[in-house]
């Protein structure tokens, strides 16, 4: 089989076709990313050599190259997408082309070229935000509400996918995730942005009063939720996948961390709140565990440890991408 993966530089792109590689040796997988400030291509650096993988550097939004990287490809993952908040509110042009249009040539190559899956990922803010002492969580049936450029881009274009499905009989699965964490997210992200600042010997910061909710998803936990996806999944079938099953302010993610680096709580430095920052997020995945079998295996307390480590580890990796991802907090005031 031939996979055409979108965003395969960048954080849960690579960390999926690592995995697919390492599963199914047999596949191919056609890589295409613009390498923006969220794509690298250090990123694949220890898979770029495989004889099944090929990259090509391309703008979604170009139909060209979309359609010379969909020939012959049997499905197509789509993770290729602008996915920060912040630069949403700085800058909300860009998500509106990526997110939305970028998604609309893509489903147009798709129906061309006659795939026999289009696998669109997509996020839990789409629904907006949850109470913050409430017990909600989100699911298949939640109404959308996104409350910010980038949630309101990545709606729709799960909108876009699903009316493909409808008009065209494209063969279509969603999946809406929670929060992750692991290996190669980019140091502008929170937990990312904390554990490389604490290396760094820098207090780490927290929005507002740090009360802010986030259901938290190892990495390799989601690309195990896709594969079942694409392995069982309903066509036109939308399924949420999540990782815990309590609520972690952001607050409290801040201090776990500063006990593993053996600093205490004056480490920490509270910045301004992010212009109409979604106070919870929470994710009832029970639709992917009874209908595909699918559960989280990562827990987060052990898998954050091995999160800092790996940070540690592979300094080779963030220490050129900091200095970028300084500068957009610089320019929203919180540096």
């Amino acid at each position: 089989m031939k996979i055409l993966v979108t965003g395969g530089a960048g954080f849960i792109g690579s960390n999926f076709i690592r995995y697919w590689l390492k599963k199914y040796s047999d596949d191919e997988i056609v890589n295409l990313d613009k390498l923006t400030y969220a794509g690298h291509l250090s990123t694949t650096k220890d898979f770029s050599g495989n004889k099944n993988y090929k990259f090509i550097k391309g703008d979604i939004c170009d139909s060209k190259i979309v359609d010379q990287a969909i020939e012959g490809t049997d499905m197509v993952v789509h993770f290729a997408a602008e996915t920060h908040v912040d630069r949403s509110i700085v800058g909300p042009k860009t998500f509106i082309l990526t997110n939305f249009v970028g998604t609309q040539v893509l489903l147009d190559a798709a129906v061309s070229h006659k795939v026999k899956r289009f696998h669109h990922v997509s996020t839990d803010e789409v629904f907006g935000a949850l109470p913050l002492e409430s017990t909600e969580k989100f699911n298949e049936s939640t109404l959308y509400n996104p409350r910010s450029p980038y949630s309101a881009s990545k709606a729709g274009s799960d909108h876009l996918v699903r009316a493909y499905h409808t008009t065209y009989g494209l063969p279509i699965t969603i999946t809406n995730c929670s929060n992750n964490f692991g290996p190669y997210s980019d140091p502008e992200k929170f937990i990312p942005r904390m554990i490389t600042d604490l290396i760094d010997g820098s207090p780490v910061k927290i929005y507002g009063d740090g009360k802010h909710v986030r259901d938290w998803l190892y990495v390799e936990d989601h690309v195990r939720a896709i594969d079942a996806v694409l392995q069982k999944g309903k066509i036109g079938e939308t399924y949420l996948v999540g990782g815990l099953t309590e609520d972690i302010p952001n607050l409290e993610v801040a201090k776990k961390l500063l006990k593993l680096f053996g600093k205490d709580e004056s480490q920490i430095k509270f910045v301004p709140d992010r212009l109409g920052h979604d106070r919870r997020y929470a994710v009832d995945w029970s639709k992917i565990e009874k209908e595909l079998g699918w559960k989280p295996e990562h827990n987060f307390e052990e898998w954050l440890v091995k999160t800092v480590n790996w940070y540690k580890e592979n300094d080779w990796w963030w220490k050129p991408l900091k200095e970028e991802a300084d500068k957009l907090y610089e320019r929203t005031g919180q540096k």
